[in-house]
């Protein structure tokens, strides 16, 4: 990974304060969030990312574009963090849950894909600042978002 810019500095700090801001608005008005994250595998591994703004590492995800499904949303956004193209038609859902996450309620589908060689990832370290594979058992050591816990628990008993 390369090392960030100047510029991508300027940018962190601006999703930061962005973040900041849009907190403060979750606290003062609770509101219900709609998004969507992709747990990419690989040989037992998960594509975990770490976003400039928060503490947490989560999954490459966001928030849905008026019009587009859940998958859409899922492959847009996985291609725009981590440069990782994947046909919409091999995404399917796994996941949906419900938490009071950073003042909010967060709604959450988790989409999930297997892929059968590892993809190259690349990140902007703007909004992604670090991706890799890791174990579930890994992760779940990780200062993570509440949905990828219940994700991973809820995925460990059932293998």
């Amino acid at each position: 990974m390369r090392q960030p810019t100047l510029l991508d500095r300027g940018f962190q700090l601006a999703f930061k304060v962005a973040h900041r801001m849009l907190r403060l608005y979750w606290l003062v008005r609770s509101p219900r969030t709609r998004g969507v994250l992709v747990a990419v595998w690989h040989d037992g591994q998960v594509l975990i990312v770490k976003n400039s703004y928060r503490r947490h590492y989560t999954l490459p995800g966001g928030y849905q574009h008026s019009g587009e499904t859940f998958e859409q949303t899922g492959a847009r956004e996985l291609s725009e963090e981590c440069g990782v193209v994947v046909p919409v038609d091999t995404l399917r859902a796994s996941y949906q849950g419900v938490h009071r996450f950073e003042f909010r309620n967060d709604d959450v589908t988790l989409l999930e894909v297997e892929l059968p060689a590892r993809p190259e990832v690349w990140i902007d370290n703007r909004e992604v600042v670090w991706a890799d594979f890791k174990a579930p058992s890994e992760v779940l050591k990780m200062p993570v978002v509440p949905h990828l816990i219940e994700y991973l628990e809820r995925r460990g008993r059932s293998n």
